[in-house]
């Protein structure tokens, strides 16, 4: 079902079962994504996929199976824990600053600063932010137009991209993207999944989530399915069709 890669997984998820009261939400499911993969995790609404995100971001401990990186068994007690470790996560609501610029919203959190006088004054170095927020999104292969422009100002798909180079300005290994087309227009949406492709020419996994499984085909080295809080599919992107990834999404014809 799934072709052997080289090497192992940066990331793997083993075992893990998840339950909310009396509802058991993930049911020993297994995932994993190499360097440079791309794995489109689908499902219908109310499959496990959120929460198998959330536990790999920080979100919620797994009340059974293990996480590895690099083959080591790491425990998250928070997002923090999962940066730390090169996870990074864009969800659907972006969060960003509307009435703040692009490079503002970039480093939101962890503004260079410029520490003047005897060290008692700090003030956020502009220009380094600008200089940096340009470099990021040429590295990118994206461009945003006027940096200065205000969040609030910009389309959905600059928005988005935004949202994306703020997750990468820390280098991580992983990217988690949840929905990240939603609401774009087709031409904008197509930028992100030019964006998605460039990230593995830098060697960064991508968890790659989409109700619209034609973007999910589009980018995706592989897929996996969860139905009801399993897996039930694990394949090769060019070894599964649409129409048989819906069967698999909904148990039948």
């Amino acid at each position: 079902m799934v072709r052997e890669r080289e090497g192992r997984p940066w990331v793997e998820m083993r075992g893990i079962h998840k339950w909310f009261g009396g509802v058991h939400a993930l049911k020993g499911v297994d995932f994993s994504v190499f360097p440079g993969e791309v794995v489109g995790l689908i499902g219908d609404n109310g499959a496990g996929k959120s929460t198998l995100i959330k536990i790999l971001s920080g979100v919620f401990p797994p009340d059974k199976g293990e996480i590895l990186i690099e083959g080591r068994r790491v425990r998250f007690r928070s997002p923090k824990d999962a940066k730390e470790h090169g996870i990074e996560t864009v969800y659907q609501e972006l969060a960003l600053v509307d009435n703040l610029d692009v490079p503002a919203n970039i480093f939101l959190g962890r503004e260079p600063a410029l520490v003047g006088g005897r060290g008692l004054l700090a003030l956020l170095h502009k220009g380094q932010m600008v200089r940096e927020a340009r470099a990021l999104l040429e590295r990118l292969k994206v461009n945003i137009g006027d940096l200065n422009a205000l969040a609030g100002e910009l389309s959905g798909g600059q928005r988005q991209t935004v949202a994306i180079a703020r997750a990468l300005y820390t280098e991580p290994r992983l990217l988690i993207m949840d929905e990240p087309t939603a609401a774009l227009a087709v031409q904008e949406a197509r930028k992100v999944l030019g964006l998605v492709r460039n990230l593995k020419e830098k060697d960064i996994g991508v968890v790659f989530i989409s109700h619209t499984l034609q973007e999910v085909f589009a980018v995706a080295d592989r897929i996996v399915v969860l139905r009801k809080g399993e897996k039930v599919g694990d394949f090769p992107a060019d070894e599964l069709t649409i129409d048989e990834a819906v069967k698999l999404m909904v148990g039948g014809e």
